[in-house]
């Protein structure tokens, strides 16, 4: 079964159940400035999760593209990498455990879908502890489908209970289902073997009913909802029999082509060029270049990863784009937006590939200069010019010398140690940031963007944009540095209309008319057929009429926003203008 059978199957089969089908967002969330990449399908639903109407209704499905680099130092094993795509399904306050553990049993074994042997399965609930009890419910609702006592392990909460990413939040426990991928049905008692690696999770149904607080106490959700995850990439290796995710036909056409390129092999490095080149093609795609900060340094650091691999392969010529033109093609039938960005992918992967390599030849003549080579200086190498491990053991060998391994190792410990601590108060919210600070930025952003195309014309479109608690960001089209005049008439735009105090209107309708409407979206995202619109004016606009033809401001959101602009309060300010790519221009701005 291929990976578009799994995806087309995963769609059918939860349509059938009621659900709507929804596209896959952006990898650059709209909605949670705590993460730079969208790392799960629920990220674009957060409003949805904390209780906002979604267009498509309570029950919804899609598969998402995903980016994770957590884990970047154990790609190229049998199932990490970097980009992903993961199929799921939600309920929005609608069903509970019984419909969700029962229809994923269904899909996974259901002759007419999967087909997965029963006697392979098995599946993980949440044990209990003092804020939650033990997770019965599920354990019951599987053992009803015939799953037996051993092979239910009830597991703590590093293992089945998902949330809060930051302090407070919604959250609750887990179950997971897993697949044996060894010889025979498995060993029979899960709950002293599910650490075995031949034990491959498959699906991960959450069930958010706690709402955490500040206090550590966990009260309940006024709206339980239901979030499942399947990764497309250990289930495709499941299907076709393989025992890991790089050898199925998701990695396949690309390992082939840096196989064909390189003049030695590596499986390890073949597999991150791969990962780490697939990645690049996706984040560029979403309008993300490369730079040293946030979004711009992750992909700057996988390119750059993937070109130092390719070395190491004894791959001497420029390549990343022949690489992409695989990726491109392999995937554009299901992400139509790599083949229309494939300018803009092969310039930025060409441009980062050259600069890169002359950073690798200076590092090669710093090298040169070192005398005896330890574990300290070989980690110096490899932050300052890029150095991959292997290839300074690899030129100490040449010279006849060892590099202390272990100490290489804790000087990357350290490392990483302070790159965790220095990027804790980017993730320390957790879920999107429904604080008044945010909300009022939020809409403020709304009242800029319209003063940008009243100031510099209409074909100012926004490329991206950041909300925190402190301050907004606006990616935006436009060839020029701002004028400080241009500047003070926008922030006399966006504060006359704080001042009139226009009404914030959200309005459910079909794309196509907020189309014809004229609201504003950001470019590459995708939408479903029923959208969220955020109006703001005139003045005695109301939810039952909200004169969309006098508004200041339509835009496709998912909010949160102020009911009225009087409630931004404050002054807004811009702090900070500045080019950010080729035809694109930033602004910061906040409101004291």
């Amino acid at each position: 079964m291929t990976a578009q059978d799994i995806r087309r199957k995963y769609l059918e089969f939860f349509k059938q159940h009621g659900h709507t089908v929804i596209p896959s967002a952006s990898l650059v969330p709209e909605n949670d400035p705590t993460v730079l990449f969208t790392t799960a399908g629920m990220h674009p639903l957060v409003p949805y999760l904390l209780g906002q109407t979604h267009p498509g209704g309570k029950r919804l499905v899609n598969f998402q593209k995903s980016l994770r680099t957590d884990d970047i130092d154990e790609v190229g094993d049998s199932v990490h990498n970097t980009f992903f795509e993961m199929l799921g399904n939600w309920s929005l306050g609608d069903y509970w455990k019984d419909d969700s553990i029962k229809w994923s049993y269904e899909f996974l074994t259901g002759k007419k879908w999967l087909g997965l042997d029963t006697a392979k399965l098995a599946v993980s609930v949440f044990t209990g502890d003092a804020a939650a009890p033990r997770d019965e419910e599920s354990a019951k609702i599987w053992k009803s489908l015939g799953i037996g006592d051993q092979r239910i392990a009830y597991l703590g909460k590093k293992d089945n209970w998902w949330g809060p990413p930051g302090v407070t939040g919604p959250c609750g426990p887990d179950t997971e289902m897993f697949f044996w991928t060894g010889t025979g049905d498995g060993p029979e008692n899960f709950q002293e073997t599910h650490d075995d690696p031949l034990w491959v999770e498959v699906w991960n149904n959450v069930f958010m009913e706690y709402d955490k607080q500040a206090d550590g106490r966990f009260l309940p959700l006024k709206q339980r909802n239901v979030d499942t995850g399947m990764g497309l990439e250990r289930m495709t290796a499941v299907m076709e029999g393989k025992q890991t995710i790089y050898d199925t036909e998701l990695f396949l056409p690309i390992l082939e082509k840096i196989r064909s390129l390189a003049k030695k092999r590596d499986e390890r490095s073949e597999r991150i060029v791969a990962d780490h080149l697939k990645a690049a093609t996706f984040i560029i795609a979403d309008g993300v270049v490369p730079s040293n900060k946030d979004r711009g340094y992750i992909l700057r650091r996988l390119i750059r990863r993937a070109v130092r691999y390719g070395q190491f392969l004894g791959i001497e010529q420029e390549f990343c784009t022949e690489v992409a033109a695989v990726v491109i093609h392999h995937f554009e039938s299901v992400y139509p937006e790599l083949r229309r960005h494939e300018e803009k992918i092969v310039d930025e992967l060409a441009r980062e590939d050259l600069k890169f390599r002359k950073t690798l030849t200076k590092g090669l003549k710093e090298f040169e200069k070192m005398g005896q080579i330890d574990g300290k200086k070989a980690f110096d190498l490899f932050q300052t010019y890029g150095f991959p491990w292997e290839l300074t053991e690899e030129l100490a060998e040449a010279r006849g010398q060892r590099v202390n391994r272990e100490q290489f190792e804790q000087e990357f410990e350290k490392h990483q140690a302070l790159s965790r601590t220095s990027s804790a108060g980017r993730f320390k919210g957790g879920l999107a940031d429904s604080s008044m600070e945010t909300t009022r930025l939020h809409t403020t952003h709304h009242l800029l963007l319209k003063a940008l195309q009243v100031v510099l014309g209409p074909d100012v479109k926004q490329r991206g944009s950041n909300i925190t608690a402190k301050r907004l960001r606006i990616d935006f089209s436009y060839a020029m540095k701002l004028t400080d005049e241009q500047k003070q008439e926008m922030e006399r735009i966006v504060n006359e209309k704080i001042g009139e105090d226009l009404p914030v209107i959200r309005s459910m309708m079909p794309k196509l008319e907020a189309e014809r409407l004229g609201a504003e979206h950001e470019f590459g995202q995708k939408y479903p057929d029923q959208v969220s619109v955020y109006s703001i004016g005139p003045k005695g606009a109301t939810l039952q009429n909200p004169q969309f033809e006098k508004a200041f401001s339509i835009e496709f959101c998912g909010g949160p926003h102020v009911e009225h602009t009087g409630q931004i309060g404050g002054k807004f300010k811009i702090t900070k203008e500045e080019a950010v790519a080729a035809g694109i221009r930033r602004i910061k701005g906040i409101v004291d």
